[in-house]
């Protein structure tokens, strides 16, 4: 119920001085995680139970629109409840800082599980497809949305998934928390209409899962990671990239991955094609077998270890997905394209008609439900779809001018296009987009290398306003041994990997950004100050930083999630060994 958001933390720490000793009556133990709209602790009740938790932050607690809405989603998700999601417990919609407990779960998300273990077999993915959907089915039931689903927000257990944090976006968008920096959702994991502010739906969360299955089945998201501009052109704009996703999962997951949320199939349907699946059978279980025994005895070791042990981040943490930043294989063309249900999945829709939740057709009706939903009706022997507008594709923005590269891209990035005829359109798309505000995004695209820009604009593009930024540290030099080690650069130190909230990772040749970061390289070894950062990322944006890229300590900046720190990094040596120095000044907004 709680909207995971970039830089949240992962790992169980102690209370700090700032920090209550007690919330609700519930006895505070640690904090699990933090993120753009509160904290989430470790809690207990009066009978030593170990709960979830949330806390929303005071800025967003005084305002009454949040509030208002923050009730409703509470209200309704008391009605949830689904074996796998984590039920609510308590809340204090109305207290001074505003509230909600959940069931605590000790088990890693899938985002560590693949972090940590590499990608998942084709049975646990499809299992894992079968439990979510049914999760999402309950959620839907109620009149709710989740808008964020995402690794980082399903847990583990030994007995199949959980599904947390689903509801509070919708509050968020209500009270246009956007405005200060906070984005709902996950680019990589976000469907078409909602990266272009349109109406969200059930089939909304059907994407995201198909999106969640390909990360999981090949380590990568289907429209690969980097930063979230490059990310939601993809999602909105090309196929997604299955080639490191096994054979069997192609035609479920593209039935998924389809454009327009009326091709998509319901939860139901989806979970009737799992059943037909071979590898599955009429009877899903999640018994001995389903996870790979690394798994099952990191699962089984933080359910014995309890609370005490090692987080469970029920908060999930940063979104960045381990592996390259986008996927290999050829890209589609630029402009969605209607999917066809792969003829062998034709039988799935009927069978799964019978079973349909009350919710309907996740794609055929906008999910707007009042503030104390009305109880669903019967299912349905067949849902009767309305037709429903499919999103406006949404061109290419002109560039503002040719972008030296970086580097040379390797052979398995995606390659981007864009399509000349549609460019002058992209005006009054971006128009239409901005009067809409709430989640909607301008897509910006670089030329390719040698390209002229096919349309010539009519005006130099609005420099961004200075953003006074101050000092934080200065030349921190800071040096990880090996690639266990990340640089947190909100602190200036080194730090064992899953650590910073904020950080700069890297490999044996290169640096490793988090999803939600951006990043500029200067032309030359000149001086970069903020400024020149914050313009460089809006017009020149890159999303791969290789060390050969940065010899003669070639400065380059990282740019927070929130667009409220900038660290301007230099590259002092990469050692054959494996060790890596960096010297970084810091600075944030006053």
């Amino acid at each position: 119920m709680f909207a995971q958001l970039p830089g949240v933390q992962s790992a169980l720490t102690a209370l700090s001085a700032d920090d209550p000793h007690e919330i609700g009556g519930y006895r505070l133990h640690a904090r699990l995680g933090s993120g753009g709209m509160g904290v989430v602790y470790l809690a207990y009740t009066p009978g030593g139970r170990p709960i979830a938790l949330k806390a929303v932050r005071r800025e967003f607690a005084a305002d009454p629109e949040f509030r208002e809405r923050f009730a409703q989603e509470v209200a309704s998700a008391r009605r949830i409840h689904g074996l796998f999601t984590a039920q609510v417990v308590d809340s204090g919609e109305d207290d001074h800082t505003p509230w909600l407990a959940t069931a605590y779960v000790p088990g890693p998300s899938l985002h560590q599980v693949v972090q940590r273990h590499g990608p998942l077999p084709v049975r646990t993915v499809l299992l894992l497809v079968a439990g979510i959907a049914e999760a999402l089915q309950e959620i839907h039931r109620v009149g709710v949305v989740h808008r964020d689903l995402k690794p980082a927000n399903v847990l583990i257990a030994g007995d199949g998934p959980r599904v947390i944090d689903f509801g509070i976006a919708r509050a968020a968008d209500a009270a246009a928390l956007t405005g200060v920096g906070l984005r709902i959702g996950t680019a990589a994991f976000m469907a078409p209409e909602q990266a272009l502010g349109h109406p969200v739906t059930p089939a909304t969360d059907v994407f995201a899962l198909g999106a969640l299955a390909g990360f999981v089945a090949a380590g990568v998201p289907p429209f690969g990671n980097g930063p979230e501009s490059g990310a939601l052109y993809r999602v909105v704009h090309e196929h997604p990239d299955l080639g490191r996703i096994p054979p069997e999962l192609h035609d479920l997951l593209s039935w998924c991955l389809a454009k327009s949320p009326q091709d998509r199939p319901t939860t139901a349907e989806l979970i009737a094609a799992v059943r037909a699946h071979p590898l599955v059978g009429q009877r899903p279980e999640f018994t001995d077998g389903w996870l790979p025994r690394p798994v099952l005895e990191e699962v089984g070791g933080r359910a014995d270890g309890g609370p005490a042990g090692e987080s469970a981040a029920p908060a999930g943490e940063s979104a960045a997905p381990a592996g390259p930043s986008a996927g290999s294989g050829r890209p589609g063309p630029p402009v969605p394209v209607p999917v066809r249900v792969p003829e062998h999945l034709q039988a799935t829709r009927a069978a799964a008609a019978h079973h349909a939740p009350a919710a309907g057709r996740g794609g055929t009706m906008p999910y707007a439900p009042a503030p104390s939903p009305a109880p669903a009706p019967s299912p349905a022997p067949a849902p009767s779809p309305v037709p429903v507008p499919s999103p406006a594709p949404v061109a290419a923005v002109p560039p503002v001018a040719p972008v030296t590269p970086v580097a040379p891209a390797p052979p398995a990035r995606r390659e981007r296009r864009r399509d000349r005829s549609r460019l002058p359109a992209v005006a009054l798309a971006a128009a239409a987009l901005l009067a809409c505000g709430g989640g909607a995004y301008w897509f910006g695209l670089p030329p390719e290398e040698g390209d002229a820009p096919a349309v010539e604009p009519t005006a130099a593009p609005p420099r961004p306003a200075a953003s006074a930024y101050v000092p934080g540290y200065a030349q921190a030099e800071l040096t990880a041994p090996d690639s266990g080690y990340e640089f947190d650069l909100r602190a200036g130190k080194v730090v064992p990997v899953e650590t910073a909230a904020w950080y700069l990772a890297r490999d044996s040749d290169a640096f490793l950004l988090p999803e939600e970061s951006d990043a500029f390289v200067a032309d030359g070894s000149g001086e970069l100050t903020p400024d020149d950062c914050a313009r460089g990322i809006e017009t020149r944006p890159v999303t791969t930083l290789p060390f050969k890229a940065l010899a003669k300590e070639r400065p380059f900046c990282v740019r927070s999630p929130d667009q409220r720190e900038v660290a301007i990094v230099r590259l002092v040596e990469a050692t054959s060994a494996g060790s890596v120095t960096i010297a970084v000044d810091h600075f944030r907004k006053s």
